[in-house]
């Protein structure tokens, strides 16, 4: 992939931009249509069918776009964060609320597995933020303000399950959410009570809480 610092022709430059509105037009049309062609998508992106296979073999590579991107959008927003300097509640809560708009932006995901996505493109995607939740919550049971029988990895996966779950509510328009409903699940799910878990959702605090 071509690095943003490199000088880019005007054909090349046109290129990306073609790229990257199909690939946007994909994110609309899959969210709707998740069994959608690449002949629907062309038409959503107002290019020929011709100009997506110059772009994507098929399907396969359109996805694999689409995850790339996902996983792009996850490494910045989880960038500035790291293990928690002091409130591990605090740093849950912003670490959900962080993530809540890469995961509504990219939802549409989760309707294309497992026919479209392989398991270790999901791994891949989703091991910064496993890491991420892994520490949180490691220091969250250090301070015992989290649950402590459950090891931190696996407690991390179900918080994980719990996220995945309602972003395809989302989809299915059973839950609508901007984050911090579910950033009260999460923290009632790890343990804390649940007037303190919607106080740290509403307001979880400044970013000092994460070491940058």
């Amino acid at each position: 992939m071509t690095d943003s610092s490199v000088r880019l022709t005007p054909r090349q430059g046109r290129a990306r931009t073609t790229r990257t509105r199909i690939l946007e037009a994909a994110r609309r049309q899959l969210g709707r249509e998740p069994d959608s062609s690449l002949g629907d998508i062309a038409v959503a992106a107002g290019v020929s069918r011709r100009t997506v296979y110059g772009h994507f073999a098929g399907r396969p590579a359109l996805v694999e776009g689409l995850v790339e991107d996902a996983a792009r959008a996850l490494r910045a927003a989880l960038a500035p964060a790291a293990l928690p300097a002091t409130d591990a509640v605090t740093s849950l809560a912003r670490f959900v609320l962080t993530l809540w708009p890469v995961g509504d932006r990219y939802r549409m995901l989760l309707s294309l597995a497992p026919q479209d996505l392989q398991a270790e493109q999901v791994d891949c995607l989703l091991a910064p933020a496993r890491d991420l939740a892994a520490a949180i919550i490691t220091e969250g049971q250090r301070q015992g303000v989290f649950h402590a029988g459950i090891p931190p990895q696996v407690l991390g996966r179900a918080v994980e399950a719990q996220i995945l779950a309602l972003l395809d509510c989302v989809n299915s328009g059973a839950w609508t959410d901007d984050g911090t409903r579910t950033a009260s699940a999460v923290l009632i799910a790890v343990g804390v009570d649940g007037d303190l878990a919607v106080t740290h959702a509403r307001r979880p605090g400044p970013a000092e809480n994460l070491r940058t």
